[in-house]
C-alpha cells in the first residue's frame, strides 16, 4: 500500500513571515543571553570590588595595629627611661659624674622595653597580655621612687609637697617601726655612727616604700579575687604570658605551677626580713652601702620594698593559673565521664 506525501503549498509572504518569526525568536534569545552574561559580569565585578575593599580594609587594619603597637612600645620605653632618670634629675648636682652612668642605664632600660613590647611575642616580661599586672607593678615602683625622691629633695629644696610627704612617711614609718618589723630591721642596718637625721630619713622612706608595695599587692589581689583576673578580658594563653616557664621541664604542669607559686610567696614574705640581715652581716666583710647618698637611699629602699611585693604578686598569679587549669581539667574529666556513661 503506497502512501502519498502531502505537501503544503506556501507562498512567498508566508515564507517571509515565518523567517521573521524565527529571527525574532533568535533575537529574544540573544537578548536574554546578553542580559545573563551582563549580569554575570556585574556580579563578578561586584565580587571583585568587595574583595578589593576587604583586602584594602585588612591592610589598613594591619597598618593601624602595627602603628598602635609601635606607639605603645615607644610610650612604655619613654616612661621607663623617665623613671630611671627621675632620682638623678631631682637629686644630683650639676656636673656630677653619675649622670652619664644613669643616662646609659636609662637608654638600656628603654631599649629593652621597646624591643620587648614591639615584638609579637614576649621573651622576658611575664603576663604581658594580662593587664593590669605589669601596669600595677610599674605604678607601684614609680610612686615609690617619686615619693622617696621628693622626701630626700626636701633637705635640698624645701617645698610644701615635700613637707607633707615627709610628715606622712614619718607617721607611717613610726607606725610600722615595731620590734622585729621590716622597717625596724632597715633602721638597724645602718651603722652605729649614723646621724639621727639619716635614721629618721631611712625610717620615713621605708614606711613610704613598704606601704606603696603593700597597696600594689592588695590591688592585684582585688583584681584576682573580685574581678576575675586574668579571664575577665577573654581567653588567657599561659605560654604566651609566661615565656620563662618551660612546660616541658618535667613533671605535671599543674604541680609545678603550685610549687613555684608557693615558693614565690614564701620568698616574697621573707625577703623584707632577709635583705637587711644579709646587708648587716655582709658589712663586716665588705664596705656597707652608703645610705647617706640620696640616690643610693632611693634605689636601695625601693628595691627592698618592691622585690618582695613583686614575688608575692607572681606567686598569687601562678596560684590563680594553677586553679584555673585544675578547674578546666575537672570539667574535662567530668564531661568525659558523662560521655562514657551515655555510650555504655
Amino acid at each position: 500500500m503506497m502512501h502519498s506525501r502531502t505537501t503544503i503549498p506556501m507562498n512567498l509572504p508566508q515564507i517571509l513571515s515565518l523567517l521573521n518569526q524565527v529571527l525574532e525568536l533568535l533575537g529574544e534569545r540573544g537578548q536574554k543571553l546578553g542580559k545573563n552574561e551582563a549580569h554575570r559580569h556585574n556580579v563578578r565585578d561586584q565580587v571583585g570590588t568587595m574583595m578589593q575593599h576587604r583586602t584594602a580594609s585588612d591592610q589598613v587594619e594591619g597598618k593601624r595595629a602595627v602603628f598602635s603597637q609601635l606607639t605603645g612600645a615607644l610610650v612604655r620605653a619613654f616612661f621607663v627611661a623617665l623613671l630611671v632618670l627621675t632620682p638623678s634629675l631631682l637629686l644630683s648636682s650639676p656636673g656630677s659624674d653619675s649622670e652619664q652612668f644613669v643616662v646609659i642605664l636609662a637608654l638600656i632600660a628603654a631599649s629593652m622595653t621597646f624591643m620587648e613590647y614591639y615584638g609579637r611575642s614576649p621573651s622576658i616580661i611575664e603576663f604581658r597580655f594580662a593587664p593590669p599586672y605589669n601596669r600595677l607593678k610599674f605604678g607601684g615602683l614609680a610612686i615609690s621612687i617619686l615619693l622617696i625622691t621628693l622626701i630626700c629633695r626636701q633637705n635640698v629644696a624645701p617645698s610644701d609637697m615635700g613637707f607633707l610627704l615627709s610628715k606622712l612617711g614619718s607617721d607611717l614609718g613610726a607606725a610600722i617601726d615595731f620590734p622585729y618589723s621590716p622597717v625596724r630591721l632597715m633602721v638597724l642596718m645602718l651603722p652605729p655612727d649614723a646621724s639621727p637625721q639619716l635614721v629618721e630619713l631611712v625610717r620615713t622612706a621605708s614606711g613610704i616604700a613598704y606601704m606603696a608595695s603593700l597597696t600594689m599587692m592588695f590591688l592585684f589581689l582585688t583584681f584576682v579575687r573580685l574581678l576575675g583576673w586574668p579571664t575577665r578580658t577573654g581567653a588567657f594563653n599561659v605560654w604566651m604570658n609566661m615565656p620563662l616557664f618551660d612546660p616541658t621541664g618535667g613533671g605535671d604542669v599543674l604541680a609545678r605551677l603550685k610549687r613555684d607559686a608557693g615558693l614565690n610567696i614564701v620568698i616574697g614574705a621573707l625577703l623584707p626580713f632577709i635583705i637587711p640581715a644579709a646587708v648587716k652581716a655582709a658589712s663586716a666583710i665588705v664596705d656597707p652601702v652608703s645610705m647617706g647618698n640620696p640616690q643610693t637611699l632611693v634605689w636601695t629602699v625601693t628595691a627592698w620594698a618592691f622585690l618582695p611585693a613583686s614575688m608575692l604578686m607572681r606567686g598569687i598569679a601562678m596560684s590563680r593559673l594553677a586553679s584555673l587549669i585544675e578547674d578546666k581539667r575537672r570539667r574535662a574529666y567530668a564531661n568525659a565521664g558523662v560521655a562514657g556513661f551515655q555510650q555504655v
